[in-house]
């Protein structure tokens, strides 16, 4: 086993993005706002997902195009080198609209 075994990493991803959900669940946009905890353990969980990303091997990557991995990179770059500048309508639309339909196909991935 490698020191990032994609299959431990995809799973890392998958509950990562699970969490964030759960943890959104019953929030509104403005709760991210006026909640540092929450707010922190969203931003976290999502440079979770994008540093899990970036470890997966690019041939393992190649198998599932229908991913989007320069996107979920790119959110842990930016809220990682940005961390003084988070859009926070934009974290909170990855959360409710991104990190559902990610869920459901790694959940497939993980699965097979």
């Amino acid at each position: 086993m490698s020191e990032h075994d994609p299959s431990i990493t995809f799973k890392q991803m998958l509950s990562s993005a699970r969490e964030a959900i759960e943890i959104s669940r019953g929030k509104s946009r403005e709760d991210l706002d006026n909640d540092r905890l929450l707010n922190l353990a969203l931003t976290r969980l999502i440079e979770i997902i994008g540093e899990s990303a970036n470890r997966i091997p690019v041939t393992e990557r190649e198998k599932y195009p229908d991913l989007p991995w320069v996107q979920m990179i790119g959110a842990r770059n930016r809220l990682i080198h940005g961390y003084d500048n988070v859009d926070f309508d934009v974290l909170w639309a990855i959360i409710q609209n991104d990190l559902p339909r990610l869920v459901i196909r790694l959940k497939e991935i993980v699965k097979s």
